[in-house]
């Protein structure tokens, strides 16, 4: 916990570096972005007791200036900041696929936290608030990370692997997931039936689709219907 607690105090390029060096290894971490030295402080020591890598901040600015995009993540957000607002931060987060955000706050701010869990937060804990709140809540956050995670990692592989298909047989696909028999879609296209069962081969070898439910399913998580 001492590097995380040099770099957080010094704020110069060359603990930046380190940081982005640490974060990038691939384990999970747990960002603590507060203004309170204090809270920082003592957020840190319980989650590295608990087995936790912590990097902490003081401001939203400091944090934004290492992207940690490599592992597992959760961030424990502070609601009231010195720049810009815990909210205005999530919503910043939300468009480059941020985090989950565990919220905490000094003030019971009833609409605060209803607009931070409508924008997914995964917890909004008011201090003062129990370790085994704030470790459960850190548990979910980066088992949901870890699954949105592996699910972009697919979807950039499927559309990887969409890709090599040619024209006609984007074409062909879908009238495949649809259910409609080689001879339906030969007829539909205009192209022999021969030809489509060519098409259905190339495609199920290209998707590397196991199955036609398997290419169904692949389909849909390409929003092909």
């Amino acid at each position: 916990m001492a590097e995380w607690s040099k770099f957080n105090r010094s704020g110069g390029s060359r603990a930046e570096l380190g940081a982005r060096s640490e974060m990038n290894s691939g384990q999970p971490i747990v960002f603590v972005v507060d203004d309170d030295a204090g809270v920082r402080e003592a957020l840190s020591s319980l989650l590295s007791s608990a087995g936790l890598r912590v990097a902490a901040f003081a401001s939203a600015a400091e944090f934004l200036r290492v992207q940690p995009l490599n592992s597992s993540n959760c961030l424990v957000l502070d609601l009231h900041l010195p720049d810009i607002s815990g909210l205005d931060l999530q919503q910043q987060l939300a468009d480059v696929n941020g985090p989950p955000i565990v919220f905490i706050s000094g003030h019971g701010d009833i609409p605060s936290s209803v607009r931070a869990m409508k924008a997914g937060a995964i917890e909004f804990l008011p201090k003062p608030f129990s370790d085994q709140e704030l470790l459960s809540a850190i548990e979910n956050a980066i088992v949901k990370d870890r699954g949105a995670r592996q699910s972009r990692a697919e979807l950039a592989e499927l559309r990887r692997l969409y890709a090599r298909l040619s024209a006609r047989e984007r074409e062909v696909l879908p009238l495949i997931v649809a259910g409609l028999t080689n001879q339906h879609v030969a007829e539909r296209l205009g192209i022999a039936k021969i030809t489509v069962q060519v098409h259905r081969a190339q495609i199920v070898r290209k998707l590397a689709a196991q199955s036609v439910p398997d290419l169904v399913r692949i389909a849909g998580k390409l929003g092909i219907v």
